[in-house]
């Protein structure tokens, strides 16, 4: 599994007009480029390891692959497929016959309709840059040496170049958001299965938008929502988490924090039946009994909700049906507290909730001290100074349920 990081800094849509963004963050923060693409790679992991996302084998860097790029251009130009104009090096579409394939693009169309052409070097509007030596950007921050010139190279060739170096010249999955499969991943086919003579990529897996009314949730847009900001406004990262898995990658998912409030009490809800779960295991008493105690009767319940689980993960990773066969091994009353325990633990392997690491919240000494006061004043019938107690343990954002099996509590 192979991640890579676009580091170079590139334009702010994926053709080859617009403005380069790392350039323009450098610009507006007033920091040199390495250190913005340096500070943005960090946030990225930071915010994976939140979210429970388990890292790739490999992070690869472009700017520690510019002589694979090289190279691969190299290897196209010797086939015939690039042509240079102005000091840049372009790749011919017209010498690739099946350009546009997986976006299933009308050439024709794109042509008669393709605006004046911004790059007065290319032999047709749909051409892409290889390797720049000259642009419109003066004073470019990011330079190397190649057979061209000095320069960098174009976007599109750094995935294939990284690609081939980590994973071989034919892949079995390739992601990427759904917004990449007109143009960046259209070269990205066209350059790779150029280099290598035949089919480069088995599954192409794109992800659909996370849209915020009628805008998509994309990095062009600005302003757009970071983890950070929901941290702030008091959700947990496995809230948003459980919020995504409940739609599928390849259907759009509209935010609103309304939606985010249901994904985090369903989430909550599920903390509740963990733990209570955690303390039945344990031989907490007065916990009802389940209908049978069979092992055999046990093991197959609990095999077969998770055989759905996992024939809907094999499904085009089918997270919502995921998410439903999780609530229904929770509920199913024929498996007891153990049981049930094992088969979750082997669910969030995929989920990635953390189930094993929730627990119940420690308390400090004043809140047990408070806690233990509450107990007594509700014994005594000073049900006045009990619920004081209450809401000042929720102003510490500690909520109490009282149960027969005595007060419990949990954070919010």
């Amino acid at each position: 599994h192979v991640m890579n990081v676009t580091d170079v800094g590139h334009l702010t849509d994926d053709a080859d007009d617009g403005e380069d963004k790392i350039l323009k963050s450098a610009r507006e923060k007033k920091k040199s480029v390495w250190e913005i693409s340096r500070h943005y790679a960090d946030v990225f992991f930071q915010d994976c390891r939140k979210m429970n996302i388990l890292p790739p084998t490999v992070i690869c860097r472009a700017t520690d692959h510019i002589q694979d790029m090289i190279d691969l251009i190299r290897k196209l130009e010797e086939k015939g497929y690039t042509y240079s104009a102005g000091g840049n090096i372009y790749f011919d579409i017209s010498r690739f016959t099946d350009y546009g394939k997986m976006a299933l693009l009308d050439l024709d169309k794109l042509k008669a309709g393709a605006r004046i052409q911004v790059d007065p070097n290319k032999r047709n509007p749909l051409d892409f840059a290889l390797w720049f030596t000259r642009s419109k950007f003066e004073h470019q921050a990011m330079l190397w040496d190649s057979p061209w010139g000095k320069g960098y190279p174009g976007w599109h060739i750094e995935c294939s170049a990284m690609s081939m170096r980590y994973l071989g010249e034919r892949i079995d999955i390739h992601c990427g958001g759904v917004d990449h499969v007109a143009v960046h991943h259209t070269n990205e086919i066209a350059q790779s299965e150029a280099a290598i003579g035949g089919k480069g990529v088995t599954y192409w897996m794109h992800g659909e938008h996370l849209v915020t009314g009628s805008a998509k949730m994309a990095k062009s847009e600005g302003g757009f929502l970071t983890l950070s900001n929901l941290i702030e406004k008091g959700y947990e990262p496995v809230d948003y988490r459980y919020y995504l898995l409940g739609a599928h990658y390849r259907t759009q998912l509209q935010f609103h924090l309304e939606a985010l409030d249901s994904a985090r009490n369903a989430r909550r809800r599920l903390e509740e039946r963990i733990l209570e779960l955690r303390r039945e295991a344990d031989g907490v008493p007065g916990k009802r009994r389940v209908r049978s105690a069979d092992p055999k009767a046990q093991a197959a319940a609990g095999g077969s909700h998770l055989d759905s689980f996992l024939e809907n993960a094999a499904s085009d990773f089918n997270m919502p049906r995921c998410l439903s066969d999780m609530w229904g091994l929770v509920k199913d009353d024929t498996l007891d507290a153990a049981a049930k325990l094992d088969v979750l633990c082997e669910m969030d392997r995929i989920l990635g909730l953390g189930l094993a690491e929730w627990a119940e919240p420690e308390l400090s000494s004043e809140e047990k001290r408070l806690i233990d006061e509450r107990q007594r004043a509700r014994a005594q019938g000073d049900f006045g100074r009990a619920d004081e107690i209450r809401n000042i343990l929720e102003e510490r954002g500690i909520l109490l349920e009282d149960t027969s099996e005595g007060t419990r509590y949990r954070r919010k």
